[in-house]
């Protein structure tokens, strides 16, 4: 343990977020995403195991939006219902008014 804990000092700060993100996406989140236009809530993707930032394959560099999978709340109730489907979903770092949080249950 203490040879995992001096790596990651030694480890620069973008480094140990993606160290964390691969530890969460092994030990599994249950995430929720909230999408609004203005104050109201528009979308909710749930269970979601983490959110990515997408990066360039030419150039490796960051791009303005993030991705992942979730269970999209169609009736926005908060439960996912069994005709509701895990779906692939994008949304710009730049405009996307959202909250990204585990789910408390």
């Amino acid at each position: 343990m203490a040879m995992i804990s001096g790596l990651l000092v030694a480890c620069t700060q973008e480094t140990q977020n993606k160290f964390s993100r691969a530890i969460n996406n092994w030990t599994g989140t249950d995430g929720v995403l909230e999408i609004y236009a203005g104050n109201k809530l528009v979308k909710r993707f749930m269970k979601i195991d983490k959110l990515s930032t997408a990066t360039g394959t030419a150039n490796d560099k960051d791009r303005p939006y993030r991705y992942g999978y979730g269970i999209l709340d169609t009736n926005l109730n908060g439960k996912i219902d069994k005709d509701e489907k895990k779906v692939y979903f994008e949304f710009s770092d730049y405009s996307t008014s959202y909250v990204f949080f585990e789910n408390p249950e």
